[in-house]
């Protein structure tokens, strides 16, 4: 189906020499790159009443090669579409309707991943011809569909401990502990020299050699300019990254871990307290998560297969 093309009023064609005249100026003026002509809006699918249209599917598939460089068929892309619009529908039926306000905080979350402002991912789209707003579409279809099968079906995809123990075993029995520590950062205003930067490190290899204890630490680094020591917090091993983790292992309680240059500045840890745990483990952490994805992706699965056969799906 297309789109009914706008006439131009008949007292504007009396003149058929004017007109051709008129219709040159206009193909010249594209030629040369003054005018852009406007896409065809043909429908090439109604889902639930609503409208997919070959721009959208060139729109997604230039999007798709952008984030895979893999050419997707254009079948795949129809199907990624549809799919799409009978989730958005079923979330709305469950109040899971997020505002466009909320589509760009995720727009520029995924720029900040990307160490870009939101502005830059904008232009580096357009750059590729794909307008920000197909982006954004798969972002919001993303976004509802997580929440809406995790809320639904929160009981069924609950992981079992005993499950989890059982698939682990005795690699459940690696050591794993909790650890009680103190961020602490030496501010370096940013774009500060390089000099500057370095002094700052030195200072911090000065304060671990006199730090013995987390009051120690909190003595010196409350009192001190362009520094701050923030509040304990309470991690075990499975929330902390291998090569952090390590680090921690091998520091002496009450002491501070090496110095790390960061946007903040010169920052270390104070480790208060490091203490055995079942709580958990990383590889249990691994395990869990496995078990639960795989819950998850039968189940979303299952749940838009049965959405796609009550829909009302029409293709040209």
């Amino acid at each position: 189906m297309t789109m009914t093309t706008i006439k131009l009023p008949s007292r504007r064609l009396r003149s058929h020499a004017r007109s051709l005249g008129v219709g040159c100026a206009i193909a010249l003026a594209a030629l040369a790159g003054g005018i852009s002509p406007l896409p065809a809006q043909t429908i090439a699918c109604m889902v639930n009443g609503e409208p997919i249209t070959n721009l959208d599917i060139e729109q997604r598939t230039k999007l798709n090669f952008l984030t895979t460089r893999k050419q997707m068929p254009r079948q795949e892309v129809l199907d990624e579409l549809t799919n799409e619009k009978v989730k958005l529908k079923e979330a709305k039926r469950f109040g899971v309707d997020p505002t466009a306000s909320d589509v760009d905080q995720a727009f520029g979350s995924m720029s900040q991943r990307m160490r870009l402002t939101p502005e830059q991912l904008t232009k580096t789209l357009e750059g590729q011809g794909v307008r920000p707003e197909t982006l954004k579409a798969r972002l919001k279809a993303e976004m509802v569909w997580g929440s809406l099968v995790r809320g639904r079906f929160k009981e069924s995809l609950q992981v079992g401990e005993k499950d989890v123990a059982a698939a682990a075993g005795d690699s459940a029995q690696v050591d794993a502990f909790e650890y009680k520590l103190r961020p602490i950062v030496l501010i370096v205003p940013r774009g500060s020299a390089t000099v500057t930067v370095d002094q700052r490190r030195k200072e911090a290899e000065s304060l671990r050699e006199r730090v013995k204890s987390c009051d120690d630490a909190n003595s010196y680094f409350k009192s001190m300019q362009n520094a701050a020591i923030r509040d304990t917090v309470t991690k075990t091993s499975a929330d902390i990254p291998g090569p952090l983790r390590e680090l921690l292992d091998k520091t002496p309680i009450g002491h501070l871990t090496p110095p790390e240059i960061t946007k903040q500045g010169v920052e270390m840890v104070a480790l208060c307290e490091r203490k055995p745990t079942k709580i958990d483990t990383p590889k249990k952490r691994e395990i869990r998560e496995k078990m639960f994805s795989e819950k998850y992706e039968a189940k979303q699965k299952s749940y838009l297969a049965d959405l796609r056969k009550a829909a009302m799906i029409e293709c040209r």
